[in-house]
Parts: structure tokens; sequence; C-alpha cells
């Protein structure tokens, strides 16, 4: 498989629906809450009933711009909505407004950092609004039909065939699904609908430009799945090709469970939907005035951010990355910043014992409505304790438990629970003096050249302080005195 793999490059699109975060549906008034009993958020209009007429959603329109201006995208001043026919239990209407020949907006691209640390521009052809369509559910005793979803306002995102391998296809979705949580366009929630991806794949020969017959596999609800449908589908076209055959234009279904993809269907193409404009819906115009204003309120990009981060933080690579996955995460950090210079000591913490507890409590690090798992003036205040050498580290991590499930300040559970560290040179001197006089083969043993015997002294001074001396302290008074 591997030397067939070599004779051929896969050519890889991929076609990404987003559901915007908005509170009503695209065309009309119907709420668009998720796990809504079946059938309870619909109306004449979502449901297709004749003489309902849509009306066009401005918040979803104004979410659809924020996208494609981030992606750079040219958005167009005047888009026009269609319909595109298709039969399907979940569609009531027989079509889906969507937009075909003259969409919201095209061009633009997306950078990706790929594994090797280069990057690779990856191109937008197009982002197109359309509403979505009902949602089947099949099953032994038949097929059931929600219409909840039918009408929900989507962006379409569909890129160049530029993506090259299954693990590209993996670093780009990620990628975009970080830019759209930025923009707060959509949750992108996978689980519940809210990012849904088709993925384009056709192989040719290395070296030539002629494409090969590309395939669709839908059905595909995380992003590993993707990485891994394509895997599958990229070798089933190479024994399809190996043996002189031809690959069939089609759309394939993917089966997680078993790790394969299944024909559907054939393939469609643009004229089996007898697009034709939505006549109830008038061409949508767009004041350039009001584009340019949303273009001048958007966030910093994820990517754009990390580097910021790496440049103004000093933090290595990694970390700009870790911290820059959630837009939230990233306000955290830079708030703790703000109320403790230290950067890269936030960044350890943060990336360490803050994830740690708000990965172990289900919630994500965040601002608001209220800070969480623990203000970032609380850890700040906490990290100033032990920069002092007031606690160690270890009680830090101690303290910082107590804040998350008490919300008091750091200084004060380090009074009451005793763990300030013995820090005074005087009374440490004391103590070192006794364990150096208690010790004579093992200080005659140091002096001769076992340096190593240096984690012995501080274990018995830790010991004989409770374990709260300073062990940097009592490491250089031990190394002053043992060495004199």
């Amino acid at each position: 498989m591997g030397a067939t793999h070599d004779r051929y490059e896969p050519v890889i699109g991929l076609e990404v629906h987003v559901q915007l975060s908005t509170a009503s549906k695209i065309f009309c008034g119907c709420a668009t809450r998720y796990g809504a009993p079946p059938n309870t958020q619909v109306c004449p209009i979502c449901l297709g009933y004749p003489g309902a007429l849509p009306t066009l959603n401005a918040g979803a329109v104004e979410l659809a711009a924020r996208a494609a201006l981030a992606l750079g995208c040219d958005v167009h001043p005047r888009s026009v909505f269609a319909r595109k026919h298709y039969f399907y239990p979940d569609l009531p209407k027989g079509y889906q407004i969507s937009q075909y020949d003259r969409p919201l907006a095209t061009g633009g691209a997306l950078v990706i950092r790929l594994d090797d640390g280069s990057a690779k521009s990856i191109g937008i052809t197009r982002v197109h609004l359309e509403e979505d369509a009902g949602k089947s559910t099949h099953g032994p005793d038949g097929t059931r039909v929600d219409f909840n979803r039918c009408g929900l306002p989507l962006i379409e995102i569909v890129s160049e065939p530029d993506l090259a391998s299954p693990r590209e296809a993996y670093l780009y979705l990620s990628a975009l699904k970080r830019t759209l949580e930025y923009l707060e366009v959509s949750d992108c929630n996978m689980e519940e609908g809210s990012l849904r991806c088709d993925a384009n794949v056709s192989l040719r020969r290395r070296g030539e430009s002629r494409m090969g017959t590309k395939t669709e596999v839908k059905n595909v609800n995380s992003f590993r799945y993707v990485e891994a449908a394509l895997a599958f589908e990229i070798g089933r076209q190479a024994e399809i090709l190996e043996r002189g055959q031809a690959v069939v234009h089609e759309t394939l279904l993917w089966d997680s469970g078993r790790g394969e993809a299944r024909a559907m269907r054939s393939k469609e193409l643009s004229h089996d939907y007898r697009y034709f404009p939505e006549p109830d819906l008038e061409p949508l115009d767009l004041d350039p005035a009001w584009l340019e204003g949303i273009r001048g309120e958007l966030p910093e990009s994820p990517a754009a951010r990390a580097a910021r981060f790496e440049a103004a933080y000093s933090l290595p690579e990694y970390d700009a990355g870790v911290l820059t996955t959630t837009r939230p995460l990233a306000d955290w950090f830079e708030a703790a910043v703000a109320a403790f210079d230290d950067p890269k000591e936030v960044s350890n913490w943060v990336m360490g014992e803050v994830l740690r507890i708000a990965n172990e409590r289900g919630e994500p690090v965040a601002l608001s409505p209220e800070p969480r798992p623990i203000s970032p003036a609380a850890l700040a205040e906490l990290l100033a304790l032990k920069a002092a050498g007031t606690i160690s580290g270890s009680a830090a991590k101690e303290v910082l438990a107590v804040i998350v499930e008490t919300r008091r300040g750091a200084g004060e559970i380090v009074r009451e629970r005793g763990l300030e560290q013995v820090s005074d040179e005087d009374a440490l001197g004391a103590e070192i003096d006794a364990v150096i006089a208690a010790h004579p083969d093992e200080v005659a043993a140091f002096r001769g050249g076992k340096q190593g015997l240096i984690g012995f002294f501080v274990g018995q001074v830790m010991k004989r302080t409770g374990g709260q001396a300073n062990p940097q302290l009592v490491n250089r008074l031990l190394r002053e005195k043992l060495v004199g």
C-alpha cells in the first residue's frame, strides 16, 4: 500500500457548514435552542406552508459578514438567494434556500501551521448563507423527522482543493474552528451539529496537474474522523486505480464504528439541484460603510495573538499556541499577566494547574460571567507569595486548590494553615549548624568531592524545620557553610 500511495497524491477540499449564533432562525422568528422537544420550534415559514414568506435575519447576515471578512474574503455589495431543489423527508419545502452563483463572499484564505512549524495558506473559494434542513433519525421502527433544525442559519465555507493530506485537513479544521470561536460567530459544537464537514478528495499521479475523479465523504462528526475518513478514501481510490479501474463520482457515508466509508448515492452536479433565484427574497445589498464598520471591530485572530504572545511576552511557540486555543483563555492569561508581571511563570501555572483544575471541574477557563476556575487576581496574589519566598511551590499548589473551592484570598489561607516558609537567615543558620555538627562523616565526604550529598543535608534541615524552611535559601546557606 505504501508504494501505491507514493505513486499518487491526494487533492482535498472541504465544505464546512457552520451554524450561526443567533437567537432566531434565518427566515423566521422560531428559536434556535438546542435540545428542545422535536417539532416544537417550528412555524408555517420553516415548515414550508404555502403562502408563508421568509424574512431575512439581519443578525445572521452580520455574523456571516464577520466570518467572511476575517477570512480575507471579498464580501460582495450584492448577493442573491437561490432555491436548491432536492427531495428528502427532512426538507419540507422540497428545496433549500441557499446562495449559488452570487454568494455573499468569495476569495480569501486561512493560514495553518503544519507539524514541522511551517505555514501554509489554504484558499477559501466562497462563503455563503443558507438555511439548514431538518433531522431524520433512523431506527428499527422506521424513520422519525424532527423539523426543529429547519431554517437554522448556516454559512457554508468552501475551501480550495489546497489540502494535500488528511493531517492538513485536520489542521485546517482546527484553525477554522478557533477563528470562528474567536469571532463569536458560532459555538462550533460538533456534538450539537453547529459545525459539520463534508470532505472532497481525489487522487492524481504525482507530478501531473490533471485532477482525478473526486468523491465526497459525508456524515463526519469529528475532526479525527475527517482525518480517518480521508485516509480510508485515499487508500480505497488508490487500490481502484492500481487495478486499472475508474473511480466513481459519488457521495460516501462515513461509518465511524466500522472505520470505513460506503456508497450513499451518485454525486449530484449543480444542474441536478435546478437552482434558480429565490422569488420571495430581494437581493441582499450591503452598505460598504457598514462592512467597514464590522471590519474595524474584528478581534485579533488566533494566529496573530499567538505571534504577539511570543513577541511581547517572550513565550515559547508551544506556550503561545496553548494559551490562544480559545479567546477566553487568552483573555484570562493576559489579565493574570497584568496583575503579576512574569509571563512565563503565569504561563506555566495556567497551562499546568489552572487548566488541570478546569478540566477536572468540567468547565473552561473564562473571565465572564465570573472568572473561573479562579480569578487572575487571585492567581497573581498566590504567585507573588511564592516569588517572595513566603510559600514553597508545593504549598502554592495546595493553596490554589483551597482558593478554587472557597474563593478566599491566598494570604489568608497561608496564615491560617501555617504554610509560611522560614526565610530568616539567622534562624536557618542555627538549624544548619546543628545538622552539620550531627553528621561529620557526611560533611567530610561532601568536602571530599561527593557534591550529591547536598540533597541529604537539605533534607535534614527541612526535617528539623517541619518542612517550612525555604529550600533555595537552605541550599545556598549550606553550600556557604560546607565549603567554608
